[in-house]
């Protein structure tokens, strides 16, 4: 088999997930119900979120709030300051995408 396959839970419950990191890319699915969030950061490797379900609420840096439903895909660029929210009844659903991996950025 030339393919590798990385599984994913499928849940309504908070969810941050690893999917797979290698020297690349890093992957993770989240799911976030209402009033859940993730803890203030800065990204770590230029970020791709990919919105699968609901409607994600994202705060960089000074801007203000902007909200992203499904089928969006949101680039946000290296040492952002991030906060992300579901300020929704719906449950958020997302896959975040760094590329090339965090690796190459730790020294």
């Amino acid at each position: 088999m030339v393919e590798k396959l990385y599984d994913f839970k499928i849940t309504d419950e908070k969810l941050i997930e690893r999917i797979l990191e290698d020297d690349n890319v890093g992957i993770n699915h989240m799911v976030l119900p209402n009033g859940a969030a993730l803890p203030e950061h800065y990204s770590n490797s230029h970020v791709y979120m990919v919105v699968t379900r609901g409607r994600v609420t994202l705060q960089l840096d000074a801007q203000d709030e902007h909200h992203y439903p499904a089928g969006s895909i949101i680039n946000i660029p290296y040492k952002t300051k991030m906060n992300v929210f579901n300020q929704e009844e719906d449950i958020v659903e997302l896959f975040v995408i760094k590329a090339p991996s965090p690796k190459h950025f730790q020294g």
